[in-house]
């Protein structure tokens, strides 16, 4: 039997009170899951570039022995809504009924939250509100919501330079719009006031940190300076009690590259990691 054949591939909406979710479950073919991850995608455009990273990493888990859901948030993939309709409490809810769902089906094993950039942030504030989780694995978190949402406004300021020759507002003015309620349309994902001003007001290291976390960040270089922001909150949470696994993998930025991009190092790097927190 061939490897891909030891895995159980299932993709299927999972109802919630708002709307359906689509989700796909990745798990072993036989036996009981050793654990359960839950995947939480990154935003807007981020999700659709690391979809393939996601799934190899997924299969490269199931295959040892691991359960994963991989969810589409609301307002995201092939989950109800339009980008419109996210909100960042209402992704905090769909997180919440994924895993009761992963407790209904995978029993009574470790649970593991897993999120790439600000579903990293999702998942460590989904994992305040669940103490029998056994922690999160983020994946190059954003670290603070502020700067993360100005940097997503100026591809609506680099798309009118492209094809206007100048961009017609800055940030500052596309902030303003959006504090007095207005949405705004960047790269085809309209942004909601509510949405932009949940993410801008996120900062890793003011939020309660898990039991214990696997934070892999994925640089040009492994010998290059840690960012003060992350250090900052890797020290703060190793002092307020998390037990911190920190690695960092040499490798593209996949969730930014122009093309569909693998990081081949991230995946056994990936799975070393999980099976030393999770046996």
């Amino acid at each position: 039997m061939s490897a891909q054949q030891n895995i159980r591939i299932e993709p299927f909406f999972l109802p919630s009170e708002a709307g359906r979710l689509f989700c796909v479950s990745i798990l072993p073919a036989e036996n009981t899951p050793r654990a359960a991850l839950l995947y939480l995608p990154p935003f807007a455009e981020e999700m659709h570039k690391s979809r393939r990273m996601s799934a190899l990493q997924a299969r490269r888990l199931a295959m040892a022995g691991y359960a994963v859901l991989l969810l589409d948030l609301t307002g995201c993939g092939d989950s109800w809504g339009d980008f419109s309709d996210a909100r960042w409490d209402r992704w905090v809810d769909d997180a919440l009924c994924a895993v009761r769902w992963m407790r209904e089906t995978s029993g009574d094993v470790p649970l593991l939250l897993w999120g790439l950039r600000l579903g990293a942030v999702l998942a460590v504030e989904v994992s305040a509100q669940l103490p029998e989780v056994g922690g999160v694995m983020l994946w190059h978190p954003v670290t603070n919501g502020d700067l993360f949402l100005n940097q997503f406004l100026r591809i609506k300021l680099a798309s009118e330079m492209l094809t206007e020759g100048r961009a017609q507002t800055g940030t500052r003015q596309l902030r303003e719009r959006l504090r007095v309620g207005e949405p705004v349309e960047v790269g085809g994902y309209m942004l909601s006031p509510s949405l932009a001003k949940s993410i801008g007001s996120l900062r890793l290291d003011t939020m309660t940190p898990p039991s214990q976390s696997i934070w892999i960040d994925i640089v040009a270089d492994a010998q290059s300076p840690v960012p003060p922001a992350s250090d900052k909150t890797a020290k703060k949470w190793v002092d307020q009690g998390c037990r911190l696994l920190s690695i960092r993998v040499e490798g593209d930025s996949f969730w930014l590259t122009q093309e569909i991009t693998e990081c081949p190092g991230l995946l056994e790097t990936t799975l070393d990691a999980v099976t030393r927190f999770l046996p």
